[in-house]
């Protein structure tokens, strides 16, 4: 039987062909499980006037941070937003368009997107400016709102309010697996599983990187955490660097 083999060369091939204003979900959470490879191949690119969907956007200097710094990044979805002076500075000066949402909302739109779920009801955000719409999603530079958000549907079940959200599909999902294999099932090590399994299922077009690269057939189905159908390119990144985010010692 011949097997698919989804392997590219290079992380520079896996992401020449990603078009300026492309939608991305890229995985990771803080500086866990970011798909750092495939970020500085973008960045060595000409993409431009992206979207960005991730739990963050990375830090100064590093991981979507990079994109951030070169002006590569139109538009940022997500939940956090610290750690990242430049993101700050690009925002409040008008540079950059923000949509915050509470953590779980964002995580539960990947996965519903992925799911091929086009709209779910949600308590999280009821009564809060998430429902009624005006949380600022863009400064005009002088302090001032250019753009608001919309107030968005809330309907009540069982004597309960919930806001409606929409799944997120992207263009482009960015993902980091600790183990792949060549038709593109992921396994993620531990805290490196966050959004990396999400972001996975809602691209249309996802490529991994993977620190160790088999053979179809030596990973154990029950640890797979992303099926191939999912995976369109796989890269092997056997060097991707790590960082830690906040060194935590004993005295």
């Amino acid at each position: 039987m011949q097997v698919l083999d989804k392997t590219i060369p290079s992380a520079a091939e896996a992401v020449a062909d990603v078009p300026a204003g492309a939608s991305l979900a890229v995985g990771g959470f803080g500086l866990s499980g970011v798909p750092i490879t495939l970020i500085e191949a973008l960045l060595a690119g000409t993409a431009t006037d992206l979207e960005i969907v991730s739990n963050n956007c990375g830090v100064d200097g590093w991981g979507l941070g990079l994109l951030l710094a070169a002006g590569r990044i139109r538009r940022v979805l997500g939940s956090y937003v610290g750690e990242n002076k430049e993101f700050a500075r690009q925002f409040l000066d008008g540079e950059l368009e923000v949509e915050l949402m509470p953590q779980g909302s964002l995580a539960e739109r990947l996965r519903a997107g992925g799911a091929g779920i086009p709209a779910f009801y949600t308590p999280a955000g009821v009564g809060t400016q998430i429902a009624d719409g005006g949380v600022p999603q863009r400064y005009d530079g002088n302090a001032g709102i250019l753009l608001a958000s919309s107030p968005k549907e809330v309907r009540s079940f069982d004597g309960r309010d919930y806001v409606l959200e929409r799944g997120i599909v992207t263009d482009v999902a960015l993902v980091h697996a600790w183990r792949g294999d060549r038709v593109g099932n992921l396994v993620y090590r531990k805290s490196a599983q966050n959004f990396n399994p999400l972001c996975a299922a809602a691209g249309r077009l996802t490529i991994a990187e993977v620190e160790e690269l088999v053979e179809p057939g030596e990973l154990d189905p029950a640890h797979v955490h992303t099926p191939g159908i999912h995976v369109q390119r796989v890269v092997h990144v056997a060097d991707a660097e790590k960082r830690v985010e906040k060194a935590m010692v004993r005295p």
